[in-house]
C-alpha cells in the first residue's frame, strides 16, 4: 500500500487538471467502461435528447430557465413549498430561489466559511426547520446547522457545529450532504489530495459518514463509535436513493476513471490501491465508469429508474438505468457541450429536474447569465 499510495501522489500532482476535482488525460477505454455509450450519445441533439429519438422513454429537454446570474452555485436544497436554496461557494451565502418566477432573495451569510481552491460553502441539506451546510472553515470541513422558518423575509438563524474535523484541501473536499430515507443525514467527503486516508478508517477524509442529524454515529453503523459508513473514495460529491432505499455515490477519479458507486454499508471502494473496475478481491467495483474527461461528476439525483449525474469536465449530464444493486441499462449522455460545466441535479417530482451550471467557480468561461438554474422534462 505504501508504493501505491506513493504512485497516487505522484499522479496527484501531475495529473489533476481544471475538471473539479476529477483528472487528466486518459488512456484508450476498455469494453467495461460506459464510453461506447457516451460515444454513441455525444452527437445528442440542441433538443437535449440523448442517442434515442425525441419523446423516448428516457430523453429529457430543457423547458427553461428558472433563474440567472448566481455566483459560484454548489449546493441545492428543495424546501418544503418547492423553493430551492443555492449555496455560493465563494460568496458565503444563501440565496432562496422561488421555484415558479425565479425571483432571488438572500437569506444569510453563512459565519467561518474559508473559500479557497474547491472549498467554500458546498452542499445543503434541509430538515426540520434546520438548513444543514458542509462548509470549508480555517481548520477543516464541518457540517453545520441554522434554523430557518422558511417564510417571506426570513433570515438564517445562528450557526451549530453538527461535526467538524473533516480534513481539507485546495483539492478533494468532498461537500455533498443529504438526508437519507432513514432520516440519518449523509455525507460525501474527500482526501484533500492525501490518499492514504481514504483507507484510514480513523480519519473522515476518502468516506461516506452517516449520523444522526445532531452529528453522532447512526444506529447500526459497521464501524463502532464512528460516523465512517464506507472508505476507500478519491472525492465523493455526488449522493443520492433510488425508489428501494439504495444509496448511489458518484466518485472523481484521477487520470483514468471516474466513478458511479452503489454504497454498502462497511464496504472498501478501493481508492488509492484501485481506480475504476479492478476485480480485485476486497474492493467493491464501480457499477459504471467513465473517462475523466467525459464527466468529473459532482451532483447526481434519482428519477425515473435512473441515475442522473451531472458532468462538470464533461459538461455533459449522464443518465444511468439502474435495477436493484446494477446498471439496467447503458448510460446515456444528453446536453453535451450545451451549457458549459453542470453542478447540481436536483429531482423536482413529476418527470422534473432541476440542474445548475457551474462556469464561475473560477474553472469555467463565464456567458452571459451564468450561472443558472434550468428546468428539465424527462420523458
Amino acid at each position: 500500500m505504501g508504493a501505491v499510495g506513493a504512485a497516487a501522489v505522484l499522479g496527484l500532482l501531475t495529473g489533476c487538471t481544471s475538471d473539479g476535482g476529477g483528472g487528466g488525460a486518459s488512456p484508450p477505454s476498455p469494453s467495461t467502461s460506459a464510453s461506447a455509450s457516451a460515444e454513441a450519445s455525444a452527437s445528442a441533439s440542441a433538443s437535449g435528447t440523448g442517442s434515442g429519438p425525441p419523446g423516448a422513454p428516457g430523453s429529457v429537454r430543457v423547458a427553461g430557465t428558472l433563474t440567472e446570474d448566481l455566483e459560484s452555485p454548489w449546493g441545492v436544497a428543495a424546501l418544503p413549498d418547492g423553493d430551492l436554496l443555492v449555496a455560493s461557494r465563494d460568496e458565503r451565502t444563501i440565496t432562496r430561489v422561488d421555484a415558479q418566477t425565479g425571483r432571488k432573495t438572500p437569506v444569510g451569510e453563512v459565519p467561518g466559511v474559508a473559500p479557497g481552491g474547491e472549498g467554500g460553502l458546498l452542499g445543503l441539506a434541509v430538515r426540520d426547520g434546520q438548513v444543514y451546510a458542509y462548509l470549508t472553515a480555517a481548520s477543516d470541513n464541518r457540517i453545520v446547522r441554522m434554523p430557518y422558518g422558511g417564510g417571506a423575509g426570513d433570515r438564517l438563524g445562528a450557526a451549530q457545529v453538527v461535526l467538524s474535523g473533516i480534513p481539507k484541501g485546495t483539492v478533494h473536499n468532498g461537500g455533498r450532504i443529504a438526508f437519507g430515507p432513514d432520516g440519518m443525514l449523509y455525507a460525501g467527503t474527500g482526501e484533500r489530495g492525501e490518499t492514504g486516508l481514504a483507507q484510514d478508517r480513523g480519519s473522515l477524509g476518502g468516506k461516506i459518514l452517516r449520523m444522526t442529524p445532531e452529528g453522532r454515529p447512526a444506529p447500526g453503523n459497521p464501524f463502532p463509535d464512528s460516523v465512517v459508513y464506507s472508505y476507500g473514495h478519491r472525492n465523493v460529491q455526488g449522493l443520492a436513493w433510488d425508489a428501494d432505499g439504495r444509496l448511489w455515490a458518484a466518485e472523481f477519479g484521477q487520470n483514468t476513471w471516474d466513478e458511479l458507486n452503489r454504497i454498502e454499508a462497511g464496504k472498501n471502494y478501493g481508492w488509492p490501491a484501485v481506480e475504476g473496475i479492478a476485480k480485485e478481491a476486497g474492493y467493491v467495483d464501480p457499477v459504471a465508469q467513465w473517462r475523466t474527461d467525459e464527466a468529473s461528476p459532482s451532483g447526481i439525483a434519482y428519477a425515473e429508474g435512473a441515475i442522473w449525474m451531472a458532468g462538470l469536465r464533461g459538461e455533459r449530464l449522464w443518465r444511468i438505468p439502474v435495477s436493484g444493486a446494477e446498471r439496467s441499462g447503458d448510460p446515456e449522455a444528453f446536453l453535451v457541450e450545451e451549457h458549459g460545466r453542470l453542478r447540481t441535479v436536483l429531482a423536482a417530482g413529476d418527470g422534473r429536474l432541476w440542474l445548475t451550471t457551474s462556469e464561475t467557480d473560477t474553472r469555467g468561461t463565464p456567458g452571459p447569465g451564468d450561472d443558472k438554474i434550468l428546468r428539465l422534462e424527462v420523458r
